[in-house]
C-alpha cells in the first residue's frame, strides 16, 4: 500500500505535464510539416518561367468560388497561383515525368512555402501528379499574361505564335478575346 501511494504523486505529475505542456513546445511545427506562407505575394508580369512544386486543390474546394468568381471545376483546367495574374494562359510540365497542360490562372494560392501552382485534379492526373503522390516537381511557363491595361503579354519561352493565338482564345471564350502586347 505504502509503494501505491509513492506512485500516486508521480503519476499527477506526468499527468500535468501531459494535459499542460511546457507554452513553446505546442509551437514547434514537426519537422515534416509544410510551412504555411503568408501576406500578399508580389505579382510577377515578366512571364518568366518558373520552378517549385505543384499540388491539387482538395475535395473541399470543389465548386466553390475561386478568386475571378468561377466556381472551381475539379475537371477543368484552372489552378491557383500566388504570383501570376488571375486569366494567365500557362504551360506547366511535371519534371518528373515530362507530361505537360494547358492551365488558366483563375484563383489564388497554394499558400504552402515552395508550392508556386495548385492544379485542378483532372490536371494534376493529366501530368502524372496522383493522390498518392500529391506533390511534383513542375515547370510553369506562361504563355500568355494579362497587364493591367488591359493587354497581354506573350512569352518568348511559349508555343508557337500559331498555337499561342489558339490557345489564349480557347481559354478566354467567356471573355472577350485580349489585347496582345508585344514580346519582350
Amino acid at each position: 500500500m505504502q509503494r501505491l501511494a509513492g506512485a500516486i504523486p508521480l503519476v499527477v505529475i506526468v499527468g500535468l505535464a501531459v494535459a499542460f505542456p511546457t507554452p513553446g513546445a505546442a509551437k514547434t511545427p514537426r519537422r515534416d510539416a509544410p510551412q504555411r506562407v503568408t501576406g500578399a505575394a508580389k505579382p510577377d508580369l515578366s512571364a518568366k518561367r518558373r520552378r517549385g512544386n505543384a499540388s491539387y486543390y482538395a475535395r473541399q474546394f470543389f465548386g466553390k468560388p475561386m478568386a475571378d468568381g468561377a466556381p472551381m471545376n475539379p475537371r477543368g483546367s484552372n489552378a491557383a497561383s500566388r504570383t501570376l495574374p488571375l486569366g494567365t494562359v500557362a504551360k506547366v510540365t511535371n519534371v518528373a515525368t515530362g507530361k505537360s497542360a494547358i492551365i488558366k490562372i483563375e484563383d489564388r494560392g497554394p499558400y504552402i512555402k515552395g508550392r508556386i501552382v495548385d492544379l485542378s485534379p483532372s490536371t494534376a492526373r493529366e501530368i502524372g501528379i496522383t493522390r498518392r503522390i500529391g506533390v511534383a516537381k513542375v515547370v510553369v511557363a506562361p504563355i500568355a499574361v494579362p497587364l493591367p491595361d488591359g493587354r497581354s503579354k506573350l512569352s518568348r519561352q511559349g508555343p508557337d505564335h500559331h498555337d499561342t493565338s489558339e490557345i489564349v482564345s480557347s481559354l478566354h471564350r467567356k471573355s472577350h478575346s485580349p489585347t496582345v502586347a508585344l514580346r519582350e
